[in-house]
């Protein structure tokens, strides 16, 4: 499975975007999908994940309430939509895929991963 992210960029604090994680080479499914981000000096840290199915997702504290992971089977595609940005969400962002119907919060559990796309978020 290869995986391309996309949709990061530059946005103002309390603004908006999605990203977008695009599989190619075989389908998704199976795979659960979970979003890490990786500031500078900072590990990488669990954000959202979603079951190969689509029905249970799960969030970091930090992020709920404000970020919705979903997901297009038929386009082997996951998105991550954040609202109300601030700026300590600046990270690069990535997104892995699991082979397993749930989605772990360790990056060490993942099989694949995609480049990463940048969000900069500014105060």
């Amino acid at each position: 499975v290869q995986l391309q992210a996309s949709g990061g960029g530059l946005v103002q604090a309390g603004g908006s975007l999605r990203l977008s994680c695009a599989a190619s080479g075989r389908t998704t499914s199976g795979y659960a999908i979970g979003w890490f981000r990786q500031a500078p000096g900072k590990e990488r840290e669990f954000v959202a994940g979603i079951s190969w199915s689509g029905g249970t997702t799960y969030y970091a504290d930090s992020v709920k309430g404000r970020f919705a992971i979903s997901r297009d089977n038929a386009k082997n595609t996951v998105y991550l939509h954040m609202n109300s940005l601030k700026p300590e969400d600046t990270a690069v962002y990535y997104c892995g895929a699991q082979k397993s119907t749930y989605s772990s919060d360790s990056p060490g559990r993942y099989d694949y991963w995609g480049q990463g796309t940048l969000v900069t978020v500014s105060s």
